[in-house]
Formats: structure tokens, sequence, C-alpha cells
């Protein structure tokens, strides 16, 4: 059961670096779209987030707070919304706002996971 959270952990970490990668790359062109980076990421951050809360819920040592997975639940669902939406409607330029947005939710769920004890 151990080396299943570590491999859902590793695949959490690299959709992590897929969303922040892309949409730092996005914002330093100038150019503010959505790209497949993104959209990737923030699909991989929410499948590998619930598949590491759900294990948890047995009792343990380790688990870590309920009020932590519940927050870190919905900045993930916040991202992900942001990022399919302009996705979906093929748009070429998502707002400024909307951009920094993604990218600031996306290093606050990160602190979230670090700092929460």
């Amino acid at each position: 059961m151990e080396a299943l959270r570590l491999i859902l952990l590793y695949l959490h970490l690299i959709g992590f670096a897929l969303l922040l990668g892309g949409g730092i790359a996005q914002f330093v062109t100038g150019k503010l779209r959505i790209n497949p980076a993104m959209l990737w990421g923030s699909i991989i951050q929410v499948i590998t987030g619930l598949g590491l809360a759900a294990p948890l819920r047995g009792g343990g040592d380790n688990e870590p707070d309920p009020a932590k997975l519940a927050v870190k639940g919905v900045i993930g669902v916040l991202i992900f919304i942001m990022v399919v939406i302009p996705w979906r409607k093929k748009r070429e330029n998502v707002a400024r706002g909307h951009f920094i947005g993604i990218i600031a939710l996306t290093l606050v769920n990160a602190a979230v996971a670090v700092f929460w004890r």
C-alpha cells in the first residue's frame, strides 16, 4: 500500500509541475492562454489528490487533518474549473486576472500541503 501511495504522490508532483510550469511559461511569453500542460496538470492533480486522500480515511497516526484535505480539494477543483472552462470554449486569450488567479491558487495549494501540519 505504501508503494501505491508513493506512486500517487510522485504523479501528484508531476501534475503540479505541469500546471505551474505551463502557467509560468505562458505568463512569461505574454500570451495568456491555457496550454495542454496546464490542462493535464490540473487533471492529474485532481485525480491523484483524490487517490491520496481516499485511503487515508482509515484513521492512522499519520492521517492528515480532514479540514486540510477539504481545503486542498476545494482549491484543486477551483483550479481545475478555471483551467477547463477557457479550454473548452477554445479561448485564445485568458484575462490577466484569471490567469494570475490560476497560478496563485496553484501556489496556495502547494503552501497548504507543505505548511499545514
